[in-house]
């Protein structure tokens, strides 16, 4: 059979949907505007949101909420540093307390974290969350830092093989929605890493810059066999119950027997 199909398709069950977001704005992205050493500043290492970040989480709040996705999303990873944490517990979490509503549920978020003036966020009616080292910021010569290399920042090919490596720790998850709050260097690099097999213009949608509080949301392939697969939800095997099924091919060659130029050949089926 000639031609070859300009789409492709692949099992769902060997796919996840990643909703990946940016942080809102933080201090250090309004200090690094002023002067980009800052971004490297162990100062601003853990910054918080800024009274506009929290104005883009409210928007981005709305917005799932209003096109479906919040109900959707089975999980949510963040990474392990306030910006992330308050973006997404702000987007994806509860609704806050008022007036003693949800007092008796555990919050995601306590009251003004990050001298945020913000109320508590509820745990209440919202996906799980976790934390994960993999997915957080641009390692950075700081004591502190757990991960750091002494005497080197991480580079780029580091942070891309580093998000690799979150990628494949995705597929032993059993999720198949998952939001991801993570940073704009880590998504870069690790986006860098795909669709070379894609048109360029995909490759540049898929590689496109980030913005504070952006979401993009893109269809993860297991090509290499990955995935922890569950297929209850996705396919149906069918014959429940059992009973003659032959496909349409094969009972037209038993009732019109092929025929050569010597002598005619009998299918016989024994069923």
């Amino acid at each position: 059979m000639e031609g070859r199909a300009d789409s492709s398709l692949y099992p769902l069950h060997r796919s996840k949907t990643l909703h990946l977001v940016r942080h809102a704005q933080g201090i250090h992205n309004v200090a690094g505007e002023k002067d980009h050493k800052a971004y490297s500043s162990a100062k601003f290492f853990d910054a918080h949101i800024t009274p506009l970040g929290w104005s883009q989480v409210d928007n981005l709040r709305e917005h799932v909420n209003e096109c479906g996705l919040a109900k959707r999303i089975e999980l949510v990873v963040i990474s392990p540093l306030l910006r992330t944490m308050q973006t997404a517990v702000g987007v994806f979490g509860g609704e806050s307390y008022v007036d003693g509503v949800n007092v008796h549920v555990p919050p995601l978020m306590i009251e003004n974290v990050g001298n945020s003036n913000r109320s508590a966020i509820s745990s209440l009616n919202c996906p799980p969350f976790i934390a994960v080292e993999t997915c957080r910021e641009r390692l950075i010569e700081n004591d502190e830092d757990i991960l750091w290399e002494a005497d080197k920042r991480e580079t780029n090919e580091a942070l891309a093989a580093r998000g690799l490596k979150f990628i494949n720790w995705l597929w032993t998850r059993q999720e198949k929605e998952i939001a991801i709050v993570t940073h704009s260097a880590f998504l870069e690099c690790t986006l860098q890493m795909f669709g070379n097999d894609c048109h360029p213009s995909i490759k540049n949608e898929i590689n496109k810059h980030f913005a504070n509080c952006e979401l993009r949301s893109m269809v993860l392939v297991d090509r290499n066999m990955q995935a922890t697969v569950d297929t209850f939800s996705s396919n149906y095997p069918g014959q429940k119950p059992h009973g003659l099924g032959l496909p349409s091919d094969v009972v037209h060659e038993e009732q019109h027997p092929k025929k050569d130029d010597q002598n005619y050949t009998c299918y016989c089926w024994i069923l």
